[in-house]
């Protein structure tokens, strides 16, 4: 891809499906490196077949970005709504549960790309807050969420015993 030429971001089709397995099986492999006391390795076909019920799922979507006639970046976005509760008001939010551009593209403004229409597509749908999760461990995913304006609301901590 053309460093000016932009991405073209969309919902993924259903025979996308393998491909963006590829690219979450990248995130799978980070997440183990990162973290394998926590995550499993290898991407077992249980996880590979996750995809598939993601995709009919009316609460989700696949949002996918192409260059050079590849597919290079996947989201998984979900909407969620937690009731009122005695500690809590009523949430309703666009959450992105997964994120990656493939190695061999990033730092071509393709996941800046995505989260533009990621925020484009949230308001024209009513939704008035994007969240995210990440792991500590992934800097890199951290320096970019802030760059593109997202801020840290919430932490989880641990220590070892």
């Amino acid at each position: 891809m053309d460093q000016n030429e932009a991405p073209i971001i969309r919902f993924a089709e259903y025979d996308e499906l393998g491909r963006v397995n590829e690219l979450r099986r990248q995130v799978n492999d980070l997440h183990v490196k990162g973290a394998p006391e926590i995550f499993r390795e290898g991407f077992c076909g249980e996880l590979q077949d996750l995809v598939y019920a993601i995709f009919e799922d009316p609460d989700k979507k696949i949002l996918v970005a192409e260059a050079d006639g590849v597919i290079c970046g996947f989201a998984v976005l979900d909407h969620i709504s937690k009731p009122e509760n005695p500690f809590m008001h009523a949430r309703d939010f666009l959450d992105i549960d997964e994120f990656c551009v493939d190695e061999a593209y990033r730092r071509r403004g393709i996941a800046s790309a995505m989260i533009r229409f990621i925020k484009e597509w949230a308001k024209s749908e009513g939704f008035t807050r994007l969240e995210l999760n990440m792991w500590e461990f992934n800097r890199g995913a951290l320096e970019f969420y802030e760059s593109v304006g997202f801020s840290t609301f919430r932490r989880y901590m641990e220590t070892d015993l």
